[in-house]
Formats: structure tokens, sequence, C-alpha cells
């Protein structure tokens, strides 16, 4: 297997899509478009693409222009069925490169909120809820859904949670990969966007969730990327 990973600040990696990665004795490429990486010309598709978060706006363009060559290497992807995850940032990129409009959410999301199912999801969807989830977020853009694209998760603050593009490409708002290190790594970094709000929570209750919660995201991230890859349920 080929996993190729599109990086976009060095503090946010693959957390527990790591262990599920190990197993299966995959090959990692990582393309970090912030040190001007970009992805090998004319290499084969990946058989999986995942698209990692970071604290900048798909919007960025002016200062990062890399953005837009990023956009169209996701673009393509899709076009070519690539199966794709994209988190957070990743999402919004996905939804970008297909010309959705990304804007500021009416409330920021940071920290351990429930996500719940999306009315009408059908059957080929790739990600199933029986019942709500609590997950971990750190963002405050979201998109536009476009004509063929299938919401299948929404929050109180965010109606978009979780946005299936395609038969084998969904982006996800929130984080289920998140380990206790990653979101060390996060407050570390980004404290400054911990402003308050109704969707914001501190660092205490940000790093102060048993290993339960975490063990129950990585189940969900891990039946995920089964089903993106075409693995047997």
């Amino acid at each position: 297997m080929h996993l190729r990973v599109f990086q976009h600040v060095p503090f946010e990696g693959l957390g527990a899509i790591s262990d599920w990665v190990a197993g299966r004795g995959a090959e990692i490429e990582f393309v970090r478009w912030f040190n001007g990486e970009t992805p090998p010309a004319g290499n084969r598709d990946p058989d999986l693409l995942v698209i990692l978060g970071g604290p900048m706006s798909v919007n960025d363009e002016e200062q990062l222009l890399w953005l837009r060559t990023e956009k169209e290497a996701v673009r393509r992807a899709l076009a070519d069925g690539v199966p794709t995850l994209g988190i957070c940032l990743g999402a919004q990129l996905m939804a970008a490169s297909l010309g959705a409009a990304v804007y500021p959410n009416p409330e920021k999301e940071i920290g351990w909120f429930a996500v719940h199912a999306a009315s009408g999801a059908a059957s080929d969807a790739l990600l199933s809820l029986a019942e709500p989830l609590t997950v971990f977020h750190w963002h405050g853009e979201t998109f536009d859904l476009l004509p063929g694209a299938m919401c299948l998760a929404s929050s109180k603050a965010c109606a978009h949670q979780a946005v299936q593009f395609g038969p084998r490409a969904i982006g996800l708002q929130f984080h289920l990969e998140t380990t206790a290190e990653s979101a060390a790594l996060l407050v570390a970094h980004c404290s400054d966007e911990m402003e308050h709000g109704p969707y914001v929570q501190c660092p205490r209750e940000v790093l102060g969730v048993s290993p339960s919660v975490y063990r129950a995201i990585h189940a969900q991230l891990f039946r995920l990327l089964d089903a993106l890859v075409g693995e047997a349920q």
C-alpha cells in the first residue's frame, strides 16, 4: 500500500493514522507543502491520499502561493478517483478545489463536542454514525455543499462536519486521528486561537479527556480508512 500525505505544518501529523498504517506495511510519502515540496511528477497515484490540517485558510493564496498548486493537485486526485481523506483544512481544500466557497463559520469549534449523523445519508456512505460521537475539533471555517456532495454528519455549531465528495473521497471538519500527544501540540502552537466562545474549550478541558474518548474516535477512524481503501468491514 502506498499512502501519500499532504502536510501543511510540522506539528500536525498522522496521529492515530500511523497505527492503522503500521499493520499494513504501507509506504508513506509525505509532501510537505510548507517546505516547498510537491508530488513527484509522473508518480503513480497512491492507494490513499490523506490531506492533513493546518492553521492557515484555503483563502490565504496571496501569502501562501503553494495553496494554488495544492488545490490543483487535490482536484486531480479527486478527478482520478484516488481514495482521499481530508481532515479539517484538508476537507476545506477538497471543497475549494471543486469550486465551493470556504468562509468563516458562525462559531469557532475548538475542543471535544458531539457530531451526529445527518439525515438522508445514502447506503454507500463512507462514514456511519449509529449515535452521536464526541470528537475533537479545531476549526473556524466551513464550506458550501456542492451539488453531488453528501453531508454525513453535523454538529450544533457547524452544519457540514463530514462531507462525501464521491465514492472514495470524504472530508472531515473534525479530527478522528487525534491523540493525547497531537492535541497537546495543537494547544502548544495554536493556543492564541482559543478565544472565549460557546464552542471553545480551555486547554485543561481539551487535554483532560479520558483514554476511552480517544479509543472511540480511533475505532471510527479505522472503520473509515478501511472503507476508503475497500477493505471488508
